[in-house]
Formats: structure tokens, sequence, C-alpha cells
């Protein structure tokens, strides 16, 4: 019987898209995790971005990276996702408090940026074009 329910709860979750959110304020982790789990998103968490300079994490179909990360910028960690083969063409948003975000996000090849604070429907507004544009670039690629 447990057997049988692991096996749905790893069914359940065949098809959903996971989206990698790297912020070192938990609070905005947990606020982010929230939302976009309700929203039927698989999310993996990062403090700081070491583990995405290592690349030590599992492929997503978005990534979701605070400015401010601890130990390291989260503009080093996109440039550094923008210069490898295996993430160059997944969508990375930036997310910040910071009033230069905008230019910052455009210059280290982000696809788009959110400003802290920003509006839940936004945030899920601008997660769910992304990875539908995504969608449709990879199938007019095949």
């Amino acid at each position: 019987m447990h057997k049988d329910k692991d096996i749905s709860i790893a069914t359940s979750q065949v098809g959903k898209k996971r989206i990698l959110v790297a912020d070192d304020d938990a609070g905005i982790r947990d606020i982010i995790s929230i939302i976009l789990e309700q929203a039927g998103y698989i999310i993996d968490l990062k403090e700081s971005g070491d583990d995405l300079l290592n690349n030590n994490f599992t492929i997503p179909h978005l990534f979701l990276i605070d400015k401010q990360l601890s130990g390291c910028s989260g503009i080093d960690v996109c440039r550094h996702l923008r210069s490898n083969d295996e993430t160059k063409h997944l969508p990375v948003i930036m997310i910040s408090a910071s009033p230069d975000i905008g230019v910052l996000s455009r210059e280290a090849g982000a696809d788009a940026y959110i400003e802290k604070p920003f509006e839940i429907s936004y945030l899920l507004k601008i997660v769910s074009f992304y990875i539908d544009n995504r969608k449709s670039k990879v199938n007019s690629e095949k």
C-alpha cells in the first residue's frame, strides 16, 4: 500500500514544469515556493549561487534568481548559465529590490526581471509566459 502511494506521488509530478529558485532570504524563498507550488510547478530551492556556478542542480524549465545571493552575485550566476551549453537556452528571470535590476539583467543575458516588492499575479504571469514561450521555441526547433 505504501509502495503504491509513492508511485502515485511520483506519477503526479510527470509533466509538471520545474523552476529553480535561488534567493538567500529564506522568507522570500518560502513565499515564492508556496505561490509557484500552488500554481502547479515543481520547485527546487537554492540559498546561494554556489550550486549553480558548480553546475550542481537538476536542469529546470526556468531559473528565478535573486540579484544578491550570499557568496556571489545573481548577475554572475546568470552570465554563467548563459555560457553553459546545457542551460543557455533556458529562461532566466532575475528578481531584486535594486533600482538597477533592469539594466543589469539585460547586460547579463536574463530574459526578464521582477522588481521587489512584486504582485503575485505578475510573478505567475511572467513565469507562465517564459515557460510557455520556451516550449514553443523547443517545438519550433524540432
